[in-house]
């Protein structure tokens, strides 16, 4: 079966070069300038058109995440989430009150 190698070569090598040169290239990415280039997209998106695509987008991640895991969210996620939304909610009001008395 021709794989497009030279005469000689194995794929796997070819692979595993191309893979890590690729994995090791998504690390070395400027994240920031990743953020800060989504957080662009979204509010250019909400500013175009509301918070539709957001929800679009959500709803296909619900969708993928229920094919992957049929139960999600679960009982133990939902509890997380809450506890987590709970942990922030408590933050904000730290720093509300801590800014309202500067």
């Amino acid at each position: 079966m021709p794989t497009g190698l030279a005469p000689g070569r194995r794929p796997w090598r070819y692979n595993a070069r191309v893979i890590t040169r690729g994995i090791r290239d998504f690390m070395a990415r400027d994240w920031e300038t990743v953020r800060a280039s989504n957080l662009d997209y979204w509010a250019d998106q909400f500013a175009r058109s509301g918070g539709g695509p957001a929800r679009l987008a959500s709803t296909a991640l619900l969708l993928h995440a229920r094919a992957v895991q049929p139960d999600f969210p679960s009982e133990t996620d939902r509890a997380d989430d809450l506890a987590h939304h709970l942990q922030v909610r408590d933050r904000l009001d730290r720093a509300g009150r801590a800014l309202a008395g500067r």
